[in-house]
């Protein structure tokens, strides 16, 4: 795996502007708001206690709908229990919902580790939640493993350097390269001519600083021009001025990682002032179908990048499902549409298990920690290597473009998304081409 192009990524700007992600749940702060965290709080007994963490309601709600029919499917996967170093273990999962808060994520972490006494702690979706409850695992020496987080506003944001990494804490998700990867492939060679102006709406959150830090002067290497009218408070109900910029640079490309109900206030608004790119590539939101579904006819022709979909040509290790069967079974089950959640949740209980499986004791938390860090796997998300960086503490994974278009052919559900380029990771099929927003 080779190293992201983010060398020109200024590791203490980030580290300035995101450390205040969590706000007073630094690892100080938790650790003073809970009268201290003791460092020894695994069990001796036969019962492996995995805690879990996700939005589940809140502005970032979208990244949790699939908990409910995850929880039942692992649960049910681990009923019979699991053998490590020869001996048994029971297995309990215990979910909690984050609120899409940062002080609530802090608040129910701490409540696991010095409560539920877990020895194994998963966290999932956006920096708001993830963030303050690896800051918790790491204070307390609890080995955490997360994902759906641009791993550079996790590491970085966090206070690490290559100098200086973690120790308890590890992640998996996609960064700066695979994002410059897949959108310059799909910018340039989708089909849809532009004038390479790229109007920019990062907000002054984790993401969005991470992002103008290293996506940035990527994309001005690779010859577009970025058009950014500054970072932006999350909430924002006025966006005529980023607009104004927009249409006066005449930019035909469009890219924000915001809130999902910051975009659809911005994307009606935009609409109406008459902004119109070409091509609008968003991430964060429209990642959902029913964030897609939430715009009507906006969100038809909206582009993302795709970490899972079915078309992904991978296996669970864990229920030795294909993408595809587990995407018609989430579906059968819910009778709701899939969402690229389920693979990268699904892929960090894989991964869980394969380093709790590596261990001679797998409640020997410096040993857990250790064999995270180890880790190397196929998912049903696609490889995870971390012994290969790109940092220590962080395995990337499979990116490509879609394209979210009215659904056709009888389906039952509104949307559906086309893979629409897969330049960044050829094993993935391509579905159709990039169609420029009508």
């Amino acid at each position: 795996m080779s190293t992201p192009a983010n060398g020109n990524l200024s590791r203490r700007s980030i580290i300035r502007g995101t450390a205040g992600a969590a706000g007073l749940f630094t690892v100080g702060g938790l650790l003073t708001a809970c009268g201290g965290i003791k460092e020894s709080s695994a069990q001796t007994d036969s019962v492996l206690r995995i805690g879990y963490v996700s939005p589940s309601t809140g502005s970032a709600a979208g990244f949790g709908e699939a908990n409910a029919f995850l929880m039942k499917k692992l649960r049910t996967t681990f009923k019979d229990g699991l053998r490590i170093g020869g001996k048994k273990y029971s297995v309990e999962i215990i979910d909690r919902d984050s609120q899409s808060s940062p002080q609530t994520a802090a608040q129910v972490a701490a409540d696991l580790i010095n409560s539920e006494k877990i020895d194994l702690m998963l966290v999932t979706s956006t920096p708001e939640t993830v963030n303050p409850v690896a800051d918790a695992c790491e204070a307390a020496k609890i080995p955490c493993l997360s994902t759906a987080v641009p791993w550079e506003a996790w590491y970085f944001g966090r206070g690490a350097t290559p100098e200086k990494p973690f120790t308890y804490t590890y992640h998996f998700f996609i960064g700066v390269a695979e994002l410059h990867a897949a959108y310059t492939s799909l910018w340039t060679k989708g089909g849809v001519e532009t004038n390479r102006r790229v109007g920019v709406m990062w907000p002054n959150d984790p993401d969005g600083k991470a992002i103008r830090q290293g996506l940035g002067p990527q994309l001005k290497k690779s010859g577009f021009t970025i058009v950014d009218p500054g970072a932006y408070e999350d909430g924002t109900n006025d966006y005529s001025a980023q607009i104004a910029a927009f249409k006066k640079a005449d930019a035909e490309i469009f890219n924000t990682f915001p809130l999902p109900p910051d975009f659809a206030t911005f994307w009606k608004q935009a609409r109406q002032q008459g902004y119109r790119p070409r091509i609008a590539s968003i991430a964060k939101t429209g990642l959902l179908p029913s964030q897609i579904e939430a715009l009507g006819s906006l969100g038809h022709g909206l582009s993302a990048g795709f970490w899972w979909s079915p078309q992904f040509p991978f296996t669970s290790t864990l229920t030795d499902q294909t993408a595809r069967q587990l995407a018609d079974d989430y579906e059968k089950s819910t009778g709701k549409q899939w969402t690229q959640v389920i693979g990268s949740n699904m892929a960090l209980f894989e991964a869980a298990v394969h380093a709790l499986k590596a261990t001679s004791d797998p409640k020997d938390r410096t040993e857990l920690a250790a064999a995270l860090g180890k880790a190397k796997l196929t998912t049903v998300a696609g490889p995870l290597d971390f012994t290969s960086g790109p940092v220590k503490n962080v395995s990337t994974e499979p990116l490509v473009m879609g394209q979210w278009r009215k659904a056709t052919g009888g389906s039952k559900f509104a949307v559906e998304p086309v893979i629409v380029d897969n330049g960044a990771f050829r094993e993935i099929p391509l579905g159709g081409e990039l169609e420029p927003l009508r």
